[in-house]
């Protein structure tokens, strides 16, 4: 259980343009809808509530006019909620007056903008370093702190750049540094990489998730767009008309979906980058003990009718073996199991995406095993499973972790499965 003080409170959040705003978060209360209060406003967000962890990504998606850029105002103190409270590392933002507002900001968060938002006059470096001029460190200071996070975001050897002599790219890889220079845990990023180029976007959502993993920043990330949404959020709020329809992980909000629109919103994602390996593995029911020895593994494949059975040591997976390397096995009298078990040619993590191991998957005649950190079996997912989680239809049939088998043909043929008996009955 997380115990620790959220980063970001937003308690039942509303707010309400127009001639009567309170009169209109009344009436939403009461139950009337977005449509039916416009005479008194327009609701841009209606009882929004959501906790934002330390060192979490939280995504806020939607549609043009959904409320997420509004929330991301109300969060910082820009815009004022109509009603609900905004409580950032347990300060309230809501009731602080200007100057304690300047102090929260100034202390715990800073903002990237979507359009970059440079001042053309000043150097890529004291671009980077004006958050650290405006808090009254020193020029030494800023100028050596804002190299250094220049460095991490792939702009070390353009310090002396004007904003003019970059590109699109580069040029938000400065706001980012300016925001992360700054110090503040939190980042606030409203649609900051949609005026990009597809490519570069993408690499400034890798090297995103690249720095939050290295420095740890708490990030509040606005987008319309479902895959990177998918991509960079740890949870994601996805708004509809002013409210949060569904608040969970990608993963729950890919399989589970809460209703119809988030359903239909999904259904065209790139599942392989958002679901992992846990999400779709199945019961590794497929194993035999090394103890259980040759004959025990022949049993096991006779009764699965499957070419290949996963050996395993107490939980941990040994490798797997086939049933040919059984049938020779029992014919020339050997026990042993595991003077016959063969390396896994691939075994995957439960967090590894299925975009990871799809050629794992297509390479491989078995299923893949999912062994944890412990290298214990934890699932497999054999490869119809797959086949059917990325392309989002219901496996209707089970299929045999392993692929068919010869085995019960080759065990009739040698009668290998059951010992001789002796003369006098003892086998």
């Amino acid at each position: 259980m997380n115990t620790a003080e959220p980063a970001v409170e937003a308690k039942n959040l509303f707010k309400v343009f127009g001639r009567n705003p309170q009169g209109a978060v009344r009436r939403l209360k009461s139950g009337e809808t977005r449509a039916q209060v416009t005479d008194a406003g327009t609701a841009a967000v209606i009882d929004a509530s959501f906790t934002v962890q330390p060192g979490e990504i939280f995504v806020i998606m939607g549609l043009s006019g959904s409320g997420k850029s509004t929330i991301i105002r109300m969060l910082n103190g820009l815009l004022q909620p109509t009603d609900g409270e905004v409580i950032v590392q347990g300060a309230n933002v809501t009731t602080a007056r200007p100057a304690e507002l300047r102090a929260i900001r100034r202390r715990s968060m800073s903002m990237v903008f979507q359009h970059f938002a440079l001042l053309p006059h000043l150097t890529v470096l004291d671009n980077a370093a004006y958050a650290l001029e405006i808090q009254g460190v020193g020029k030494t200071e800023r100028r050596e702190r804002a190299r250094e996070i220049l460095g991490k975001v792939g702009l070390g050897d353009r310090t002396d750049a004007m904003p003019d002599e970059l590109s699109g790219g580069m040029r938000q890889r400065v706001g980012l540094a300016r925001a992360l220079t700054a110090g503040t845990d939190i980042l606030l990023m409203d649609e900051a990489f949609s005026a990009l180029d597809p490519l570069i976007r993408r690499e400034m959502q890798e090297q995103l998730v690249e720095l939050q993993q290295e420095l740890g920043r708490t990030i509040v990330f606005i987008t319309h767009d479902l895959n990177e949404a998918m991509f960079l959020g740890d949870r994601i709020a996805v708004m509809r008309d002013g409210r949060i329809v569904q608040n969970g992980t990608p993963e729950e909000i890919l399989t589970d979906p809460a209703n119809d629109y988030v359903a239909q919103f999904v259904q065209d994602v790139d599942r392989a980058r958002v679901l992992t390996a846990a999400a779709v593995m199945e019961p590794p029911y497929l194993t035999v003990p090394l103890s259980a020895g040759v004959r025990g593994a022949l049993r096991v494949l006779r009764e699965y009718q499957a070419s290949a059975v996963f050996a395993v040591e107490g939980l941990r997976l040994v490798g797997e073996v086939t049933d040919r390397a059984v049938i020779r096995a029992a014919k020339a009298g050997q026990i042993d199991l595991a003077a016959i078990v063969e390396d896994v040619p691939h075994a995957v993590g439960p967090d590894d995406l299925l975009t990871d191991i799809v050629e794992y998957a297509i390479g491989s005649a078995h299923a893949l095993p999912v062994v944890d950190g412990d290298r214990r079996l934890v699932g497999v997912i054999p490869r119809v499973t797959l086949l059917a989680a990325l392309g989002n239809v219901p496996a209707t049939t089970r299929e045999t972790p392993i692929i068919p088998s010869t085995v019960l043909e080759i065990v009739d043929e040698y009668d290998v499965l059951e010992p001789a008996t002796s003369e006098g009955g003892q086998s």
